[in-house]
């Protein structure tokens, strides 16, 4: 018996492990089912799903030159699903923008600008002497 990929066989759990479970496919061939494979959700004991001597029908999705076979349960039920019919593309939304209202700036005097400018920039200044302060001289804290 040859066995080839995507072909869907039926097989009984033979064995229960950790990562998955071994399928005795007849024939003296056996196939690994690994726990991610097995079901559509998640599966954290792989013996809450599947039994030892269990009948189950798989879809084989690799065959190794080692003699090691693949197989899946979870894509033979997503092949047995019929697809879902795809939405009719549709043109992308354009999104209504509200138009930027610019009003002129004032016209201010250099020495307005000026004094702004130097406002800030002491503002910015005592910040940065705050934030570092008592940063300074490891384990003391502040100094004065």
């Amino acid at each position: 018996m040859s066995i080839e990929v995507g072909e869907k066989l039926s097989g009984k759990v033979s064995g229960i492990t950790h990562f998955g479970a071994f399928i005795d496919l007849g024939e003296g061939k056996t196939g690994l089912v690994h726990i991610s494979e097995v079901s559509n959700s998640f599966v954290k004991d792989i013996n809450d799903v599947l039994k030892v001597g269990e009948t189950v029908e798989v879809k084989v999705m690799s065959v190794g030159d080692d003699g090691k076979i693949g197989l899946s349960i979870r894509r033979l039920q997503e092949d047995a699903q019929p697809s879902k019919p795809q939405r009719e593309a549709r043109a992308p939304r354009k999104e209504y923008r509200k138009p930027a209202v610019h009003s002129a700036p004032k016209k201010q005097s250099f020495d307005d600008l000026m004094s702004d400018f130097m406002k800030d920039s002491e503002d910015r200044l005592l910040s940065l002497k705050r934030n570092t302060e008592g940063k300074r001289g490891g384990r003391g804290g502040r100094r004065n």
